[in-house]
């Protein structure tokens, strides 16, 4: 199990505030969703939560640590197993879906056998299991969440922060993902889950509403 925990952290792109300074606990094994309307500052609290925005682009308040551990930077957030999926996905279009899970795996150093079975095996998760030889940009918007999604997976997070990883999916697709989400956190992650579907975010452990960069809690994990 690993814990996620925020303090007093906030967001700002020069004076424009992205995210009020907030606290926030997901224990592993539970999963928040992050609720909004476009704008509310969704992406930013989650790029902050995987400190991956730079301090040339924004101004980034308060502390986060995974199990105690303090993140201090992308690198430090990565070694602790924090794994975020970016909405728009971030995947390669030059590279297979195969690809995009293998080559971080790799790059881990993650035995090549071991990182074979875990691209199999995750692309089977999120129903892909048939479009591993597909580059990126033969896929749809829908699938290319999947694989994005299966990359998560595959990486076996200490915590997983999903940017709207459900928006381009049809309603059986959107069910099996959040299952998945639900099976990581079941594993022991921390899950957070950035969404403006009630439906998906009825589905979680606890909902946490941005207004504006504004939080209000509408259930606690």
């Amino acid at each position: 199990m690993s814990d996620l925990e925020a303090v007093g952290v906030g967001v700002a792109y020069g004076d424009t505030v992205a995210v009020q300074p907030l606290d926030l606990r997901v224990p592993g094994g539970r999963m928040l969703a992050v609720t909004g309307p476009s704008g509310a500052g969704k992406s930013s609290l989650l790029w902050a939560l995987a400190r991956a925005i730079r301090p040339a682009v924004a101004t980034l308040h308060g502390t986060v640590t995974v199990d105690d551990v303090v993140l201090a930077d992308r690198e430090s957030a990565a070694r602790a197993g924090v794994v975020l999926v970016p909405q728009g996905n971030g995947l390669n279009p030059a590279l297979s879906a195969v690809e995009s899970i293998l080559v971080p795996l790799l790059a881990l150093g993650v035995p090549p056998r071991e990182a074979s079975g875990r691209v199999s095996e995750s692309l089977s998760r999120v129903g892909l299991a048939d479009f591993g030889r597909h580059h990126v940009d033969q896929l749809s918007g829908g699938q290319q969440q999947r694989v994005a999604l299966a990359r998560a997976f595959a990486l076996r997070p200490a915590v997983l922060l999903a940017d709207e990883s459900t928006s381009d999916l049809d309603a059986a697709n959107r069910e099996l993902m959040l299952a998945a989400l639900r099976d990581e956190a079941a594993r022991g992650a921390s899950v957070v889950l950035a969404t403006h579907d009630p439906d998906a975010a009825a589905q979680t452990d606890a909902a946490l509403a941005l207004d504006e960069g504004v939080a209000t809690w509408v259930r606690r994990p």
